[in-house]
């Protein structure tokens, strides 16, 4: 690796200036994940730490290494919300001024968040409607007013802060992990991980885990080097990048085992099993290790894995849409567009002749608003197995009325829910 990369002496350097002033977050042994893999699965509780997510560890790193000039001038970043609050501790410990620059997709949860944490002494800018539109937004800010830009991933202070999440599960694994399982937004987790595994264990495999609507770390491997995505889908907000850093980008290059992307709908999926079995309320990204670790990773190496639950940060109100999310990529939840013929009992056969017993319509609504007669109904229909879809079509497809399955991947589907 190059010199001027950061390295594992790094984040031993970053866990002795952090010391106490961070959380030593548990590491928990997950029943239902050993299960499903037979082999021990292990959760680092980020989603615990101050501020509910490892990003304190980076930015208090970057931050108490200012000179007295830099503190005196004050620090701005660009952030999703982890971030952001991890600036927002670090500046009102510190007594440093600090701007923070938010994308619109930012959910109200952080933003009183970093409100709480911050004080006084940080202000919050809605600065674009992505993670690099804000961090364009910050930047500018920071040349134009000498204020110093603390980097959420792509800096080798904060990579070394982040290192140290990988540190502390070594120390408290009563047997030492053989896989370790991260989420990947800029690549600042990750970085810092395989730094720190590759110097004291590299025999450990290193995976890194993407959202499939962000998939940056992914994209630029594939390209020979960072590259901008053109869209990204902001749901997993703490992870919606549309490029990762130059210097995360090497370092995963050199010494990441392997990327993958995980969907959204199954990112979901792991959020409800994580609040429902293990208690922990996690956010889009926090989910993104273990959904992973459930469902998408091949045989690993015999021995713990440990995986980072990164966040906690997570708007209740977007509950709603996290169910509804998991309950269309399990199969369990299909939309269709029926046309009825104005004749009597034809919304009866609809029910009698079509659905089965458990098939459960929850939306009926017509998509015109005047002359309804002349147009579909939307209807949601919601089945006890995704093996009742088969069956399901089938007597759509015997019944004399017009009905379009409306696919999950598809515009219209998008326009209409």
């Amino acid at each position: 690796m190059a010199r001027d990369l950061p390295t594992g002496t790094g984040v031993v350097v970053a866990a002795q200036t952090l010391g106490s002033t961070v959380r030593k977050t548990q590491l928990e042994l997950s029943l239902r994940l050993s299960g499903i893999r037979r082999q021990p699965v292990l959760l680092k509780r980020e989603d615990t730490q101050v501020g509910r997510s490892y990003k304190v560890r980076g930015a208090y790193n970057v931050i108490s290494g200012l000179s007295e000039e830099e503190r005196t001038a004050g620090v701005v970043c660009a952030s999703a919300g982890n971030h952001a609050q991890g600036v927002a501790f670090a500046c009102r410990q510190l007594k440093i001024h600090g701007k923070v620059f938010l994308p619109s997709t930012t959910p109200r949860q952080k933003r009183a968040r970093i409100r709480d944490i911050g004080g006084p002494w940080i202000e919050q800018i809605i600065g674009g409607a992505t993670f690099d539109e804000a961090s364009t937004a910050a930047n500018d800010y920071a040349r134009e007013n000498n204020a110093t830009y603390v980097h959420p991933f792509d800096d080798p202070q904060t990579i070394a802060g982040q290192g140290t999440v990988v540190k502390e599960i070594f120390e408290q694994a009563s047997e030492p992990p053989t896989t370790v399982v991260v989420p990947v937004g800029g690549g600042g987790l990750l970085s810092g991980t395989a730094i720190w595994l590759r110097e004291f264990h590299p025999e450990v495999r290193i995976i890194g885990v993407e959202p499939e609507g962000a998939p940056s770390m992914k994209a630029a491997l594939e390209a020979g080097g960072p590259v901008t995505l053109e869209s990204i889908d902001g749901f997993a907000d703490g992870t919606a990048v549309a490029r990762v850093g130059n210097l995360t980008y090497e370092i995963t290059r050199e010494l990441v085992d392997d990327i993958i992307t995980v969907p959204e709908g199954a990112i979901c999926s792991e959020m409800l099993d994580l609040y429902q079995v293990e208690g922990i309320i996690a956010e889009p990204s926090g989910a993104l290790a273990s959904a992973a670790v459930a469902r998408f990773l091949p045989d690993l190496p015999e021995g713990p894995i440990a995986c980072v639950v990164s966040g906690g940060n997570n708007d209740v109100s977007r509950y709603d849409d996290i169910v509804e999310r998991s309950l269309v990529y399990e199969g369990l939840r299909h939309y269709f567009l029926v046309t009825f013929p104005q004749e009597p009992g034809a919304l009866r056969h609809f029910l009698d002749d079509v659905l089965d017993d458990g098939d459960d319509i929850i939306l009926f609504e017509y998509t015109k608003k005047n002359n309804r007669e002349t147009g579909p109904a939307l209807v949601g229909i919601e089945i006890v197995e995704s093996i009742h879809l088969t069956p399901l079509l089938a007597r759509m497809a015997e019944s004399p009325l017009d009905i379009q399955k409306l696919e999950p991947n598809s515009p219209v589907f998008s326009f209409l829910l």
